[in-house]
C-alpha cells in the first residue's frame, strides 16, 4: 500500500509506532521497521550518550528507516538534532511543536520532520514553518491528549494543511487504517497497540494490568495530576490517589519519588520549575510533573504497577492479546485489504 507516508519516509506500510518513554526503545523500534511500519525510538528519556546508543542498536537489527522522537524543550534539542543528522535518522518526531530553526536544519539534512499535535492551529503552525509531515492524536489516545475526537479533528487538519496528514487516537486495526485513509489521512499511528506485543519491553506484570481493562469507558482516566496537562493513563488506585492529591499530598509524594529516583530536592524543584514554564500549573502539579518520568519508569520499566503511571489509549479495552510487531502489521495489512474489497463490492451494488 503506497501513501504519501510510505513515500516520505521509505517504509513498506503506513502504520507508525509513536514514540513512548521507557517502552520504545531500540528493540520496539527495530522490530516495527523491520516489519514494515515505522519505528521510532523515544529519546525524552534517554540522554544524548543512551540516545545514540539506542539509534547504532536500531541500525545493527535493520536496515529499513527509523525514526527518533525528542522533545523539542529540551534544554539540548539542538544537540540531539545534530546527533541524528550525523546519525542518519530518516525521520524526527516531537511531541510538542519544535522551533522553526529546528525544523529548517533537519530538513536542510534531508531528515523528515513530523511533530504529533492536538489542535488544527497547532497543525497550521507547524506546515508553515516547514514540517514534512504531522501526526494528529484525537483525545481517545494515551498520554498527553486534547478534549477533540479523532473523527472530528482528524478532517479538520486535513482540510486545513497541504502535508501528509498521519492519524492518532483510537487506531488498531485494518478497518482503522482505512478509515484513517478515507478521511484523507495517509496512514495511522498507534502507541498502546505496539505497547501491547511481544517486541515490546513493558514488564509481562504489566502487560496483563492493560490486557484485563475492558471496558473502553471506564479504565482509562483524563488526569491533569501527573504533569499539570490533560494525560490519558489507566485508570488505578495510584492514579485515583493522585486525583485526590493538594500540595501536602504531592510533597509527601515528592519525598518518596525523590528517594526512588536519586534527584535531589533541590534538582526536583529546578525539574518542576522547568515543566511548569510557560503552564499555569499549581505547586502540587509542579512537584508531580518534576516526578513523572520517575512515575513512567515505575510501571514501564520496573513492573511496579502499583506505584506508577501508565500511559493508555481508549482501545486499551478492545486488545487481547500480545502478537509480535510483525505479526501485528502483517495482520492489520490484510484486515485493510478485506476492508477495501468489501467497500469496493459496496461501491458495485
Amino acid at each position: 500500500m503506497r501513501t504519501a507516508l510510505t513515500e516520505l519516509t521509505g517504509c513498506r506500510h503506513p502504520i507508525v509506532q509513536t514514540g513512548m518513554g521507557y517502552v520504545a526503545g531500540a528493540r520496539l523500534a527495530a522490530a516495527t521497521s523491520a516489519a514494515g511500519g515505522l519505528g521510532v525510538i523515544a529519546a525524552a528519556t534517554l540522554s544524548v550518550a543512551e540516545m545514540t546508543v539506542a539509534i547504532r542498536n536500531v541500525k545493527e537489527r535493520t536496515d529499513a528507516p527509523f525514526g527518533v522522537n525528542l522533545r523539542s524543550d529540551a534544554a539540548d534539542a539542538a544537540e540531539r538534532v545534530e546527533t541524528l543528522i550525523r546519525e542518519g535518522v530518516r525521520v524526527a518526531s516531537f511531541a510538542l511543536a519544535p522551533r522553526r530553526e529546528l525544523i529548517a536544519r533537519l530538513r536542510d539534512a534531508g531528515v523528515v520532520t513530523i511533530p504529533s499535535v492536538g489542535a488544527r492551529r497547532h497543525a497550521e503552525k507547524v506546515a508553515a514553518w516547514g514540517a514534512d509531515a504531522v501526526i494528529v492524536q484525537g483525545g481517545e489516545g494515551g498520554g498527553h491528549t486534547g478534549p477533540v475526537a479523532t473523527t472530528l479533528l482528524l478532517p479538520q487538519v486535513v482540510d486545513a494543511v497541504d502535508i501528509p496528514v498521519i492519524a492518532a487516537g483510537g487506531f488498531f486495526d485494518g478497518r482503522g487504517l482505512v478509515a484513517a485513509l478515507a478521511y484523507g489521512a495517509c496512514g495511522v499511528a498507534m502507541g498502546t497497540r505496539f505497547l501491547l506485543t511481544s517486541d515490546s519491553p513493558v514488564p509481562d506484570a504489566v502487560k496483563r494490568v492493560y490486557l484485563d481493562a475492558r471496558d473502553t469507558a471506564r479504565d482509562t482516566v483524563v488526569t491533569t495530576k501527573v504533569d499539570g496537562v490533560p494525560h490519558r493513563v489507566l485508570r488505578t488506585p495510584f492514579v485515583e490517589s493522585l486525583e485526590r492529591s493538594r500540595l501536602l499530598r504531592a510533597l509527601v509524594n515528592g519525598a518518596r519519588f525523590r528517594r526512588l529516583s536519586g534527584l535531589s530536592w533541590g534538582e526536583l524543584i529546578r525539574e518542576g520549575r522547568r515543566m511548569r514554564h510557560g503552564r499555569e500549573l499549581t505547586w502540587a502539579q509542579v512537584l508531580q510533573a518534576a516526578n513523572t518520568p520517575v512515575l513512567l519508569r515505575a510501571a514501564m520499566v520496573e513492573g511496579r504497577a502499583d506505584l506508577g503511571v501508565m500511559a493508555s489509549g481508549q482501545v486499551v479495552g478492545v486488545i487481547d492479546d500480545l502478537p509480535s510487531c510483525r505479526e501485528l502489521i502483517e495482520r492489520i495489512m490484510a484486515e485493510a485489504e478485506n476492508a477495501l474489497l468489501a467497500l469496493e463490492a459496496v461501491r458495485r451494488r
